[in-house]
């Protein structure tokens, strides 16, 4: 095991892997090291090295170090055996196609089932959501279970494939069985699923895969004001409300991707509009948050919402356009 992990970071090097991420470094000795800006954390004085001859990286900044595949765990925030999988990936562009279109094709088997099942267009109505050019517009399908392998098999996917990117599990059933399913696109390409299960499977699911930045960031980010919520289905009534600079963290701790990307326009206020949960959970990820963001030089404002309500759960509440304008209105800094 340890040879094939040593062969695969000689396969890609660390210094030409940040490179492809576009990291930018110049030399600093003659002995193949490298400064530039920390990936992982925000600064203005570069502290990253790179010992290009060793293979390795250390942060005199964020105190992170070691080699390639315990940089892919902290940037893309995966456990060890994810990032050697996601190496891995990088390393067979064929694959890499492959494992594209198999998404877009269960995406498009999603979607396709979405409105040939009563029990998911009642769940969406339930959560608020029934603007069906909203709908089709965010790519919202469903996973009716039973189908799903032999649909992609047709397509000519293999059952080993399909298990890898993990869309099917062990036995060959549908891992998103009985659940809405969201498509997370980044910067065009689409890179995971978000699955709300509908019945009484646990209620979250990803793809064991990033989760990318901002869920469509591209469509926000010249915004001077954001608002910024947990889950999708609070973005999806924001959007349907009318208020299109809503963004969406996928949980209430961004990643430093994420963090990063709400920090790239000088001057941008951030409305943070997080669960008002009742153990106080949501508003403290949210104050903490805010805090960083003001640490950057940004502006941050917590948005109050009634006791145990979301975004979400406001509007399902009765709550209108109106309302949720009232409360950005009277939003509080720290």
């Amino acid at each position: 095991m340890w040879e094939d992990l040593e062969h695969l970071k000689r396969q890609l090097p660390l210094l030409e892997y940040l490179w492809r991420h576009n990291w930018t470094g110049r030399r600093v000795s003659c002995r193949q090291e490298y400064i530039g800006l920390c990936p992982l954390h925000l600064e203005t004085r570069p502290s990253f090295y790179v010992n290009a001859t060793k293979n390795l990286f250390y942060c005199h900044g964020c105190g992170c170090g070691g080699d390639l595949i315990r940089f892919v765990q902290l940037y893309c925030n995966l456990s060890f055996q994810d990032s050697v999988a996601q190496l891995e990936k990088e390393l067979s562009p064929v694959a890499s196609v492959s494992v594209d279109q198999l998404l877009e094709d269960a995406v498009a088997f999603y979607q396709d089932h979405l409105h040939r099942h009563k029990e998911a267009l009642q769940y969406l109505n339930q959560r608020g959501l029934c603007d069906l050019e909203l709908i089709r517009q965010m790519g919202i399908g469903y996973a009716p279970g039973g189908s799903l392998r032999r649909h992609l098999a047709e397509c000519g996917y293999s059952l080993d494939l399909m298990s890898q990117v993990g869309l099917v599990n062990r036995h060959g059933c549908d891992t998103f069985l009985r659940r809405v399913v969201f498509p997370c696109v980044d910067r065009g390409r689409l890179i995971n699923l978000y699955g709300r299960s509908i019945g009484g499977a646990p209620t979250h699911r990803f793809l064991p895969r990033p989760k990318g930045g901002l869920f469509a960031w591209e469509r926000v980010r010249t915004s001077r004001t954001v608002i910024l919520v947990e889950g999708l289905f609070d973005l999806a009534v924001l959007w349907q409300a009318g208020f299109l600079n809503t963004t969406c963290a996928l949980g209430t701790h961004p990643t430093q991707e994420q963090f990063l990307q709400l920090c790239d326009q000088p001057g941008r206020e951030v409305l943070i509009a997080f669960d008002f949960d009742p153990n106080g959970a949501g508003q403290q990820a949210a104050r903490s948050l805010a805090q960083r963001l003001d640490d950057h030089g940004l502006g941050a404002r917590i948005v109050q919402l009634p006791e145990g309500e979301d975004p979400n759960s406001y509007f399902v509440a009765g709550a209108t356009a109106a309302d949720f304008a009232s409360c950005l209105q009277q939003a509080q800094p720290l």
